[in-house]
């Protein structure tokens, strides 16, 4: 794939539907991580030729229990370190406010792996409803974010 400029995006998304905290969140993300990677090296997947969309640890999205921009990067960070092998090139979310302060706080310190936000949802969703300028900003504290300089 890679000789014909292409890299393939995995997505292993866990659903956040239900009111489960993050550490459960972490739980599940951990296994389902786990089986993704090992199921990619038996299927001979070279994985310095891809990149990765996981789904950011979060609460489920009815927790009572909010997590701060610093706690959903303590988890996530965790799970990249445990599950990640570091020869994948880069890790991508979707590009949402919250996202955006969740990868400024994962951007505090250094990474094995370039982590940033993937534009997919953020160039079709905010040129569909608002096409006044609001992607640019959008790309502007993205990209301080991806520095951990968003504030």
């Amino acid at each position: 794939m890679k000789d014909n400029g292409l890299v393939p995006i995995v997505e292993p998304q866990t659903l956040l539907d239900g009111d489960h905290r993050i550490d459960r969140t972490f739980e599940v993300a951990h296994k389902v991580w786990a089986v993704l990677f090992l199921y990619l090296a038996e299927n001979n997947v070279v994985f310095e030729g891809i990149l990765l969309k996981p789904s950011i640890v979060n609460p489920g999205a009815e927790s009572k229990g909010k997590a701060t921009p610093e706690e959903v990067a303590d988890y996530t960070l965790k799970l990249l370190k445990r599950r990640i092998p570091p020869a994948v090139p880069g890790i991508m979310w979707a590009s949402k406010v919250e996202a955006t302060l969740n990868l400024n706080a994962m951007n505090q310190g250094p990474n094995l792996w370039h982590v940033c936000l993937s534009y997919t949802r953020a160039l079709q969703n905010t040129c569909l409803k608002t096409w006044a300028g609001s992607l640019l900003i959008r790309a502007k504290v993205n990209s301080l974010a991806q520095l951990g300089k968003y504030s």
